[in-house]
């Protein structure tokens, strides 16, 4: 029995097959690899006699020669990445490496990666920091190239020049304004546009804030002379336009005279002009950039038409001027002319002053709510700041109010549109349809301006109740939101920081398209006649052969006659 020869029946004799140890997991090369055998007792081919230690080492280089392959996808060979991976564990020592070793390997293969360079020398990344720097730095440089500070006598030969700084610091006692250094960088701006510029007034109107850039925007008034150059520049335009509209009224010609196809009675309604610069919507000029050292653009004037429709859309201004205005009603112009309708809106409905502040130059123009001038009194006395935060009607407008027609003042269309007699009855009968719109006169106070349900046009408060005493008083206005004014003394400025939308307190809802049209009235003219039946065709027949034979035994009868 087996018992005889001491071993136990579970018990295994070892197999002295290297292969069948292999099987068992033992050893990581097969038979036919180089490596077989190699630091293995029990497993090697030489295991009665010494081993030649020249096949010793020809096993050992194809071994590392193996591990030594590079990568045709990354570059990488085996051998220097299992010599990374063990010195990462062996500096960092991290616990439970075998259970991380897969994301320790793909560490060292992501250090291994390196930008791949196209120059010769490294690609120096410019920090924002020092873009923003450069463009600054044309700021502080005067025309000639001189970084020195202006004289005296420079500074104060420019009345033109607002006092960006002091304005800030006013309306930075009720938080509001940009930071100091933004303010400075304007300040700087305003001044090298008042070098270039023939400007004879000028104010920081704003910044308008935008989705990709804001615009910052001043108000001014060009010198005398300045203004009709620009209008001779845009009539020669207007000209030139004029003549390409003769030849395509050439070309319709030669068309209609191939074929002539039926011409619409539809009229359009008369369009009505802008106001002339100086005057009403257009009675400052403004120029805008997206930062302070960038170059400062001219917004064209404002036409009725791009009022009216900018009063139907809300569209978010993107800090391009080219942009198109996507939307229906469609606008007519661009993002620029559209900065420019907004503009024109809010400035007529925040830009207030201190009532008695300003004064109508004459008695008349009291009366005459067309007036657009006025002056400053010399007698004005201040009220206390209390009581212009208590009482709105220390505040006035002293911009006249947009009518729903688009303009400040308004017009009659249809005296400039008669041609024909006919044309002028059809025309004054239409105008005397239209009647006159008047709006509020200018010096009105704002206490008469109507509210929005429960919320009030504005809300007055002091900049501190903790010391009355140096206290200023602050305007605000809820009809459009990121519009203030401030009072102290005699001192006071208007100033907007916003998006340029109306505050409304419902949802915006665009404009319904126009219905579909009717069609075309049906009658005996157009109405297709009803087949007749083959009774009715037969019928038809039979009269018109009684009529043929009737008439051919008149012509016998006649000529037997004769």
């Amino acid at each position: 029995m087996d018992q005889s020869l001491g071993l136990d029946s579970s018990q295994e004799p070892e197999s002295a097959d290297p292969q069948d140890a292999y099987e068992r997991g033992h050893g990581p090369y097969q038979p036919h690899e180089p490596g077989y055998g190699l630091d293995h007792p029990g497993y090697s081919p030489y295991e009665d006699e010494i081993p030649d230690p020249q096949a010793r080492m020809l096993a050992i280089k194809n071994a590392k020669a193996y591990l030594l392959k590079t990568s045709t996808k990354s570059g990488l060979n085996l051998y220097d990445h299992f010599a990374n991976i063990l010195t990462k564990i062996l500096d960092e020592q991290p616990t439970n490496t075998v259970d991380i070793i897969e994301n320790i390997s793909k560490d060292v293969k992501w250090a291994q990666f390196r930008k791949k360079m196209d120059t010769l020398r490294d690609e120096h990344s410019i920090p924002p920091t020092f873009e923003a720097a450069e463009k600054y730095k044309a700021l502080f440089v005067k025309e000639g190239g001189e970084e020195e500070p202006d004289d005296l006598e420079d500074e104060m030969g420019q009345p033109s020049l607002p006092n960006v700084m002091e304005t800030a610091f006013y309306f930075e006692q009720a938080g509001i304004g940009l930071n100091k250094d933004e303010s400075y960088y304007i300040f700087l701006a305003l001044k090298n546009l008042i070098n270039i510029r023939p400007i004879q007034t000028c104010r920081f109107w704003g910044k308008i804030l935008g989705l990709e850039m804001n615009y910052i925007i001043a108000e001014v008034q060009l010198q005398e002379g300045e203004e009709d150059e620009d209008i001779g520049e845009e009539g020669e335009e207007v000209l030139g336009e004029g003549e390409k509209e003769g030849e395509a009224e050439e070309e319709d010609e030669q068309k209609e005279k191939e074929a002539e196809p039926p011409k619409s009675t539809y009229k359009p309604p008369p369009e009505i002009p802008k106001e002339e610069n100086g005057t009403g919507t257009n009675k400052y000029i403004y120029f805008v950039c997206n930062e302070p050292g960038t170059p400062w653009v001219k917004l064209p004037p404002v036409t009725p038409a791009q009022i009216v429709c900018a009063r139907k859309i809300k569209k978010f201004f993107t800090g391009r001027l080219d942009a198109p205005v996507v939307s229906f009603p469609p606008f007519p112009g661009n993002e620029a002319n559209y900065l420019r309708a907004q503009i024109a809106r809010i400035s007529a409905g925040t830009h207030v002053s201190p009532t008695g502040f300003y004064q109508f130059a004459n008695e008349d123009d009291e009366e005459d709510e067309g007036a657009d001038t006025y002056e400053e009194n010399p007698e004005f006395e201040p009220p206390p700041v209390a009581e212009m935060v208590e009482s709105l009607a220390t505040w006035a407008h002293h911009v006249k109010g947009i009518l729903k027609q688009g303009r400040c003042v308004w017009i009659n269309p249809s005296q400039k549109s008669e041609e024909d007699e006919d044309d002028e009855e059809e025309e004054e009968e239409e105008g005397e349809e239209q009647q006159e719109e008047r709006g509020p006169a200018l010096l009105t106070l704002i206490s008469e301006d109507e509210g929005m349900k429960d919320i009030p046009a504005w809300t007055a408060q002091a900049s501190t109740d903790l010391i009355p005493r140096y206290s200023v008083a602050i305007l605000q206005s809820n009809r459009w939101p990121g519009a203030y004014a401030f009072a102290s003394g005699r001192k006071f400025e208007n100033i907007y920081f916003g998006w340029g939308h109306k505050y409304s307190p419902e949802s915006h809802t665009p404009a319904l398209p126009p219905p579909v049209q009717a069609e075309f009235p049906s009658g005996p003219g157009i109405t297709e006649t009803v087949d007749p039946t083959v009774e009715e065709e037969m019928a038809f027949k039979a009269a018109q052969e009684d009529a043929l034979a009737e008439t051919e035994e008149e012509e016998d009868e006649e000529g037997e006659d004769d």
